[in-house]
């Protein structure tokens, strides 16, 4: 069980990461919808700069810099051009996978085996994590679970408790008000985009070398849109997304867990796998209500 919960807290980081950057974008009024394609693009080049540099943190980095691009394209075409933020979303879902497929190809060509790297080791916290019971689970983790365990109750502060927040939660919900305050609302909500393409970067990198050290196409599986229903069950709050996290979290680690010991005598492994998708679904249609920022979604459109 300290194995299992110890995993849930690992396999939640990158879905933390993506539901928060979620959060505070979505907050101005800009749902993310590329962040399927985000979380693509930084596992394909969080790879390819860890695999060719031999370096992580420069893997992370590329990784961080592709989600940036990924989201200052989506951020330019749906803020600037005032094109439907869900079908422009899907279209660049769309285009990644191509895109990495393609230029997988170019780099590495059809590698005969798997081209891998050594993932993220656990750095065990000392005393912390001779804790019973807690320290096992919270504090012998990856650096970036731990920097998670910053980032979740800052976000927080910042949305509800700065100057900052106020002006985010107000251009998802009065951007007229931003405007007349003399802030620009489309350089806010444009800002916000690209921290989500540069978290999501990291969410993805986490996939392909912070956890497995290789990189398909199909490695994100749909995680992306888990981050994303996460910023909608936890009614667009760092506080629910951490909630919302930690249930995804549990359903993937009992996944994992299942396909490892071998399952398919009681259920096929596909039931567990899908186990993650199914809580979507069932989330979703059971909430009665959401708290949901009365922009968002709708392009601004200054007054003349």
């Amino acid at each position: 069980m300290i194995n299992l919960l110890s995993r849930t807290i690992m396999m939640g980081t990158p879905l933390l990461f993506g539901a928060i950057a979620e959060v505070i974008a979505e907050r101005t009024g800009m749902m993310v919808t590329a962040i399927e394609g985000i979380f693509l693009m930084g596992a394909w080049a969080g790879f390819v700069g860890g695999y060719l540099s031999g370096s992580l943190t420069l893997g992370f980095l590329s990784a961080m810099v592709a989600g940036f691009l990924v989201a200052g394209l989506y951020g330019w075409i749906t803020i600037y051009l005032k094109q439907h933020q869900v079908v422009t979303g899907v279209a660049v879902n769309i285009l990644v996978v191509g895109l990495c497929s393609f230029l997988y190809r170019v780099i590495f060509g059809v590698p005969i085996t798997p081209l891998t790297v050594n993932p993220l080791t656990t750095i065990p916290i000392p005393l912390l994590s001779d804790i019973p019971l807690i320290g096992p689970i919270f504090f012998n983790q990856n650096i970036l679970t731990y920097a998670i365990y910053f980032l979740a109750p800052l976000s927080y502060y910042m949305l509800y408790k700065t100057s900052l927040g106020l002006t985010i939660r107000s251009a998802g919900e009065n951007p007229e008000a931003v405007d007349v305050a003399g802030i620009n609302v489309l350089t806010v909500r444009f800002l916000t985009v690209l921290f989500a393409g540069l978290m999501g970067g990291v969410a993805g990198a986490f996939y392909s070398i912070g956890f497995l050290g290789m990189f398909t196409t199909n490695i994100i599986g749909g995680r992306g849109w888990i981050a994303f229903a996460i910023c909608f069950l936890g009614n667009w709050n760092p506080k629910g997304a951490v909630i919302g996290t930690l249930a995804f979290g549990f359903a993937e680690a009992i996944a994992v867990y299942m396909q490892s010991i071998g399952s398919n005598a009681l259920f096929p492994n596909e039931v567990f796998i899908a186990m993650p998708y199914i809580m979507t679904i069932v989330l979703t249609v059971s909430r009665k209500s959401f708290n949901v920022p009365a922009k968002l979604g709708v392009s601004y459109l200054k007054e003349n």
